[in-house]
């Protein structure tokens, strides 16, 4: 096996302990992150690997499930509302979306440096209650200024979910063993399940409670998108109840051992461990063994003498340089920065404004109701279930792994998007756009899960911020597209279908392939 594949040197191995000395390598040679730290990472990798899958690790694929539920639902309310808004308010429908997608970017900004500089706890926790509390007072907007401001605010909260909680689920928490890291890729069920329920809550209520027309629309006749509004928030609130209250989030053992605090990384170690009903596999002396190796005192030692890898992270720049440290892992960092803005501008071009599309398609089919619009919208959401289950079986097959199955599905969801082009009828339209709804949420599946693989977990934040910037910068854009493109014709399905093809080919070009390796 190369050294780009990230063996482990001989004398490091009586570093690593553990019971099981082979249940993988992780993703860097040596040399291409911090010795220290990447020496430290495989000792608590071990560690999490002998403590294994346990309760603390499924409540946690539960709360940071939560996590991809809002960035699912929330993005794409300013779909759901935006005929019976518009209705109301007379406004141009992209604008509610653009408002939507720059919020969106300023909380994958502002979060996702954040839980690399002040930590993920507060991150963690205040993304999902921004979300609830400014997601209910959208509902209670009394026109458009308010609803696109109070809906830029929830973009702030929502923004934040992904790159932050991909980091917390992966590794800025007692993570998942090795051997579980494609739960990652299935993560991407509470994805699914968002889609499904808010479109399941938005059927009845829009269908019933909404203007048929905008003429002679007032709010008391169009309720119905408020009681969408009322009925998310409070379900997104209570959310953050249960990981604020009920969950106990564990700090980050690389976390606390990047600023030189190795014993209280070990106590998180045997706290996840004690958690789970086995003995605690890690001593403080084994944890400090690499940097003595290398010249640096143990971390009760002076703090002048100390090694402090992360610089208590305490600089979102040094995470930045360090993601562009070497050429090749430069060269990744930015083909996954450009991959989620390609993806991001062409899905946010098509998602944003299906219902519209689905409406106003069957307008001219002859079968536009709104009943119709939801029920169909419903039908796309429970396709996309079963997907979340096949990403994760996919992402470990052989010669496919993480790389074969994005590009795969990328692909694929562009030509669904091409052939729905040529429907002649609303059931064409929703077949097309069932194939489109299972291969996309494999896409974006996998997406989440190869970028949190790839990014070490001393600057994951850091590095999922970068490419949720790049979704949101694009996201911007595709509003702005849609303004002065005619969505009544097919130029904006031509335009993310023809992305997204291009994206899957870029893929390829991604110099790791997670599958099989361990992330530190």
């Amino acid at each position: 096996m190369s050294a780009d594949q990230g063996d482990t040197h001989p004398s490091d191995v009586h570093l690593l302990g553990g019971k099981n000395p082979n249940i993988g390598i992780d993703l860097y040679k040596d040399g291409y992150v911090d010795p220290v730290y990447q020496a430290k990472s495989r000792i608590l990798n071990r560690s999490i690997q002998d403590i294994g899958m346990g309760k603390y690790q499924w409540c946690l694929f539960v709360v940071a499930g939560f996590g991809w539920f809002a960035d699912s639902v929330w993005p794409s309310l300013s779909g759901l509302i935006l005929t019976p808004a518009m209705y109301e308010f007379h406004f141009k429908g992209p604008f509610l979306s653009l408002a939507s997608n720059i919020g969106l970017l300023v909380g994958g900004l502002v979060w996702g440096l954040g839980c690399d500089v002040w930590g993920r706890r507060w991150s963690f926790n205040l993304t999902l209650l921004i979300a609830g509390v400014f997601g209910v007072a959208a509902g209670g907007s009394t026109n458009f200024v308010s609803l696109a401001v109070l809906m830029s605010f929830v973009g702030v909260g929502v923004g934040g979910n992904m790159p932050v909680d991909a980091a917390v689920f992966l590794g800025k928490a007692p993570n998942v063993p090795g051997s579980h890291q494609y739960l990652l890729t299935i993560l991407s069920i509470w994805w699914c399940l968002g889609q499904l329920l808010g479109n399941l809550v938005a059927w009845p209520l829009i269908s019933n409670f909404s203007c048929t027309s905008a003429i002679d629309c007032d709010r008391s006749s169009n309720m119905g998108w408020r009681y969408l509004l009322f009925t998310l928030g409070g379900l997104t609130f209570l959310m953050w109840s249960l990981r604020f209250f009920v969950f106990s989030l564990l700090e980050s053992p690389r976390f606390l051992s990047g600023i030189g605090k190795d014993a209280e990384a070990v106590d998180i170690i045997c706290k996840l461990a004690e958690f789970n009903g086995q003995p605690c596999p890690l001593t403080v002396e084994e944890l400090e063994a690499p940097g003595k190796i290398h010249g640096f005192e143990p971390s009760h030692g002076p703090a002048g003498r100390r090694r402090i890898l992360s610089e208590d992270s305490g600089f979102a720049i040094n995470h930045i340089k360090a993601l562009f440290a070497t050429p090749k892992m430069a060269w990744s960092t930015s083909l996954l920065i450009a991959i989620w803005g390609i993806i991001g501008l062409a899905s946010t071009l098509y998602n944003n404004f299906l219902p519209y599309i689905l409406n106003t398609r069957g307008v001219a089919f002859g079968d536009g109701s709104l009943y119709i619009t939801y029920r169909n919208q419903v039908i796309l959401s429970v396709v996309g279930v079963p997907a979340a289950l096949l990403a994760g079986w996919a992402v470990e097959v052989p010669y496919i792994g993480r790389k074969g199955t994005l590009a795969i599905s990328s692909g694929l969801t562009g030509a669904f998007l091409l052939a729905s082009t040529t429907s002649r009828s609303s059931n064409e339209l929703l077949g097309w756009n069932c194939g489109y709804a299972l291969c996309s949420n494999i896409m974006y599946g996998v997406l989440y899960a190869i970028s949190s693989e790839i990014f070490p977990a001393i600057h994951r934040g850091t590095g999922n911020c970068l490419t949720s910037t790049s979704k949101g910068v694009f996201g911007v854009m595709a509003p702005i597209i849609a303004l002065y493109a005619n969505l009544s014709t097919a130029v904006p399905v031509y335009i993310a279908g023809s992305l997204l093809m291009f994206a899957g080919l870029v893929v390829l070009l991604v110099p790791y392939e997670p599958r099989g390796k361990i992330s530190i």
